[in-house]
């Protein structure tokens, strides 16, 4: 979707950069101050879930107190990428990813239809909460956190949970569960301001060295490609940049940190576009934001990399990258 460009002649670039400068150091400054709210019941981020299974989620994801929606929703995301009809070399079936085995004895028939179907999301989605809450009442006595110890379990066995008194010294479990956990923030509704990102400024400075490059379909900056980008290509080398490796595409992007709410945007944090407001998977459009309701981005063909205003109909909301939040995802999602 064509944006109007902020600038309309080159000649004001430089002083436009040292008010960008200003805005980015006041922002950051202010954002130092800002104390973190309270704790409180776990929810879902706006946008964070296909519109279509959220009401699953936040239904079976308050099963039992050592699981959440966000939680849930991440074992998902990890699974099968909200894919119904994925189907692993392993022969795991289903939005949850249940093999054959387990799902003979751990599925439900969550929609009441009858029949406990591993390809109906309204059957695979209570079934992993119910098999996440049996996993949490085997291990509810072994010290530690009751979670972690669940996921554990669900990676490695119950028995080998109790058997270590906690996470296993198995390195896969204790990757699973720091995966699931960091992803889980990402699917949460933050309570209170979410951190400011260390690297966010080194990301910005990238980017404003890239302004004026032609936009190219598929660019990742390459010598080969002219050093030009897409939205998201310019996104990834921002925050390559500064050493964290983003997926290719914008809406495996979506997914690298928490979601701050548009009144608590700070300058380095992604912005999203989308198709469908209510479904993330539809995100078509990256870019980086720099305060003052602007961004850098690469717009599409025909243009140059600029700044445009983030505030347009087709705004889904935002992610502030962490390192952790970037390795946790999976590799295709």
């Amino acid at each position: 979707m064509a944006r109007k460009v902020w600038l309309s002649v080159m000649a004001g670039t430089g002083l436009l950069l040292s008010f960008l400068a200003l805005l980015v150091v006041g922002t950051f400054s202010a954002a130092a101050g800002l104390a973190r709210g309270g704790a409180g019941a776990v929810t879902l981020a706006k946008g964070a879930v296909p519109s279509i299974y959220q009401p699953l989620v936040l239904k079976w994801g308050n099963l039992c107190p050592a699981l959440n929606p966000a939680l849930l929703a991440a074992q998902l995301y990890q699974e099968s990428g909200w894919n119904a009809r994925a189907q692993s070399p392993a022969q795991a079936q289903g939005i949850a990813q249940f093999i054959p085995g387990t799902w003979a004895t751990h599925g439900i028939d969550g929609n009441g239809d009858g029949k406990a179907d591993v390809w109906d999301p309204e059957d695979a989605i209570p079934s992993a909460a119910s098999y996440d809450c049996e996993l949490a009442s085997y291990v509810k006595d072994v010290p530690g956190d009751l979670t972690d110890n669940m996921l554990a379990s669900y990676n490695a066995g119950a028995y080998r949970v109790i058997e270590a008194g906690g996470v296993p010294p198995i390195a896969e479990t204790r990757n699973y569960v720091r995966i699931i956990r960091t992803l889980e923030k990402s699917f949460a509704a933050p309570v209170g301001t979410v951190a400011p990102s260390q690297q966010a400024a080194a990301a910005i400075y990238y980017a404003q060295q890239r302004l004026g490059t032609k936009y190219l379909w598929g660019g990742e900056g390459t010598a080969a490609q002219g050093g030009r980008f897409d939205c998201s290509g310019l996104t990834q080398a921002a925050y390559a940049s500064v050493g964290i490796t983003l997926p290719r595409v914008a809406n495996d992007q979506w997914n690298a940190g928490p979601h701050p709410s548009r009144a608590e945007l700070l300058p380095g944090d992604l912005v999203f576009f989308a198709y469908d407001l209510n479904d993330p998977r539809s995100i078509h459009h990256v870019g980086i934001y720099v305060g003052g309701g602007y961004m850098i981005d690469a717009p599409h063909t025909g243009a140059v990399i600029r700044f445009d205003r983030i505030d347009s109909p087709d705004y889904i909301g935002a992610t502030r990258v962490t390192q952790d939040g970037a390795r946790a995802l999976p590799a295709k999602a």
